[in-house]
């Protein structure tokens, strides 16, 4: 039997509102044991309602309550919905009660969504846009959510699997019935077919990972010998005081990370230990919690989308361990503008100073040009995982080995498989799609 689920479905704490969510068939009836509502309740209409604990008779809370019948809502399922007071104790003793009614429990994490996908509400990409839309923190992420929620991935794919499907449809007429004079030679036709969505694959995979980046955010790490000012940068930053600034060498030993939202885009940036790699040899004699500190630098530095090279504009030559890592995803800027500038770098650098804001701006704006290069906006769908690119990657493979076939079995296989692998990133992989493709436009049976 399916079972009731029931959740807390706004935040957690004190609130003007909150609503519980329950889905299921036995929602409508523990509805109307806890209010004063009949069976007969207008649908998807809001109700004000007293609800009403049914062992000790008390009242839980004055609440607005809707329910919504099967199919037509978010599972899929009848789902009732309390909209009420968002005080802990009127909550607590709700949940409570639903607890006690007959076949309902507690909802899993994503359970409601994943309802959604078994009753056909969704795909995979739509359920996942659910989630990223839940967690957007920049008005960018948010219309890529939004973007993916409203089937543009969906979309995307399924015409790809569509055609490939129709291919598939042709191939195997050829293949089982190749005396019929409508399958003949059918299998060359096809290929044009197959060679077009692999470009339109390469092309769709040669994006730079611009979606998976923006749904997760921009690594951007902050490089410098000890005291180039790489704390002071991340503070001004940050506004506010994330690190410990101090003038002593190695005051920073680990990782610091901070979350800014940049124009739209989410940033994580980066405060990282000095760089000194005499440190990390074993004789060295040295701080080895440093030396793990450094060590994770470097790691971070190239892992990082960009890189923040700080150069300590109060030393006469630039340092060089900072200087081994410029590159066409870096920065190269110097500290303490304030102060009288001693760096003979032999190129102009953009001068900063945290004291003052000096240069402040004009970094953002470098750092701002960088992300854009690298990732664009969110006005195209685009590959939001990793699981969508090994698919894709995997789709892309057995169409590739199609064009190598020796045997027009082995051909049908691998377009079989390129079909599959599609339909894992939507979560619909169905063998009967291509039998309704060969009925439709061969009529096998006439």
């Amino acid at each position: 039997m399916v079972e009731t689920i029931y959740a807390l479905a706004s935040g957690r704490g004190r609130a003007g509102v909150s609503v519980i969510r329950v889905s299921g068939p036995q929602a409508l009836h523990s509805l109307t044991r806890l209010s004063s509502l009949g069976d007969n309740l207008a649908r998807r209409t809001a109700h004000l309602t007293t609800l009403t604990n049914p062992v000790s008779r008390e009242t839980i809370d004055k609440a607005l309550v809707l329910f919504f019948e099967s199919p037509n809502s978010f599972t899929g399922e009848d789902v009732a919905e309390y909209h009420v007071h968002g005080s802990p104790a009127v909550m607590e003793e709700l949940l409570a009660c639903l607890d006690a009614q007959p076949n309902h429990r507690a909802a899993l994490p994503g359970e409601f969504t994943r309802r959604g996908f078994e009753n056909g509400k969704m795909d995979l990409t739509e359920a996942e846009a659910v989630n990223d839309l839940i967690n957007a923190q920049t008005q960018l992420q948010k219309l890529q959510a939004l973007r993916q929620l409203d089937g543009g991935l969906k979309q995307l794919y399924e015409g790809w699997s569509e055609r490939l499907k129709k291919a598939l449809a042709y191939l195997e007429a050829d293949l089982e019935f190749p005396d019929e004079d409508d399958a003949e030679g059918v299998s060359r036709e096809v290929y044009p077919v197959l060679d077009d969505l692999m470009h339109e694959l390469r092309e769709h995979l040669s994006d730079n990972r611009r979606g998976e980046i923006l749904r997760d955010g921009f690594q951007i790490v902050i490089i410098g010998a000890p005291n180039a000012g790489k704390s002071s940068l991340l503070n001004v930053l940050a506004k506010r005081d994330v690190a410990i600034v101090s003038d002593i060498a190695g005051t920073t030993r680990d990782v610091i990370e901070i979350h800014l939202d940049l124009n739209g885009y989410p940033v994580i940036l980066s405060d990282t230990a000095g760089l000194r790699p005499d440190q990390l040899a074993e004789e060295s004699g040295h701080d080895q919690i440093e030396a793990e500190g450094i060590k994770r630098a470097i790691k971070r530095a190239g892992e990082a989308d960009l890189k923040i090279l700080l150069y300590d504009g109060a030393q006469k030559e630039p340092d060089p361990y900072t200087l081994s890592m410029i590159d066409e995803n870096s920065i190269a800027v110097v500290s303490k503008a304030d102060q009288d500038i001693q760096l003979e770098y032999g190129a102009p650098l953009l001068q900063i100073s945290s004291k003052t804001n000096q240069g402040i701006d004009q970094l953002l704006k470098l750092i701002g040009e960088k992300i854009k290069e690298r990732i664009g906006g969110a006005e195209s769908v685009s590959l939001t995982r990793v699981r969508h690119r090994a698919s894709l990657e995997q789709c892309y493979q057995a169409l590739e080995r199609s064009k190598q076939a020796e045997l027009p079995e082995l051909l049908v296989e691998d377009v079989r498989l390129a079909i599959r692998h599609l339909g894992q990133i939507t979560g619909r992989v169905d063998v009967e799609d291509v039998l309704d493709v060969v009925f439709r436009d061969f009529c096998i049976g006439k």
